[in-house]
């Protein structure tokens, strides 16, 4: 159930037999030739698909998270640790006091861990609620499968290469990146990480095969739904 194609009396009804809800979490940054959206278009996509059968409501995906070391490459946005943490709890706290008590955060930015540590704290806040932090990319079955296409996948890579994070018209190179040295990165400011970047993928092939892709994407909303289902206790 996508909330923003709803309306308050059917999140309403809703609640009257069900406290689950879905809450994305994305980003706003450089994916090298793909779209500057990509973390937001995957976790917002994978926790529709997953939730459909199941009917639970899928809120609209936080589009801002935390990625200041991309802030050189425009169009990237980032918010502070202090601000992010912020507005997830208000987004937390809104939907407890709405009556949802069982939540999936559904994340699609590495950046975005500070909220998965808030989850923590706030469930330990509001006892009686359960939150669920799940990073969808790197979740057991679905990272498996990205390793059984291929072993070297990174940011802005294939991995993230999906039909719908493609740009029309952008035609991916068609070699091999080495891969980046993340502990050179990590010591860098924005300017530097750009400079050593390049066009902002970390490493690997540009593109795969769809069949494989979407074989992926069969795991990783597989995985996401069996979350929704529980337990949740």
């Amino acid at each position: 159930m996508k909330v923003s194609d709803t309306n308050w009396h059917q999140i309403e009804a809703y609640l009257k037999t069900d406290d689950r809800a879905i809450l994305p979490l994305g980003s706003t940054e450089q994916h090298a030739g793909l779209s500057l959206s990509v973390d937001s278009i995957l976790s917002e996509k994978v926790a529709l698909d997953a939730a459909e059968p199941l009917g639970i409501p899928v809120f609209p995906v936080q589009a801002y998270g935390v990625t200041p070391y991309f802030l050189a490459y425009p169009g990237s946005i980032s918010l502070r640790i202090e601000t992010y943490v912020r507005v997830v709890r208000d987004i937390l706290d809104c939907l407890k006091r709405q009556g949802f008590k069982r939540i999936l955060i559904v994340n699609g930015h590495g950046g975005n861990q500070p909220a998965g540590s808030l989850a923590i704290e706030w469930m330990a806040d509001n006892p009686g609620c359960a939150v669920k932090f799940h990073n969808w990319w790197n979740a057991p079955k679905t990272f498996a499968k990205v390793q059984e296409v291929d072993t070297v996948a990174s940011h802005a890579s294939w991995m993230e290469n999906f039909p719908w994070t493609r740009l029309e018209g952008v035609t991916q190179p068609s070699q091999m990146k080495p891969m980046i040295e993340f502990d050179r990165m990590r010591v860098m400011d924005p300017q530097a990480v750009r400079s050593y970047l390049g066009d902002g993928n970390f490493g690997g092939y540009y593109e795969k095969p769809d069949a494989d892709m979407l074989a992926i994407w069969e795991v990783a909303v597989a995985e996401t739904r069996a979350l929704m289902e529980g337990p949740w206790a």
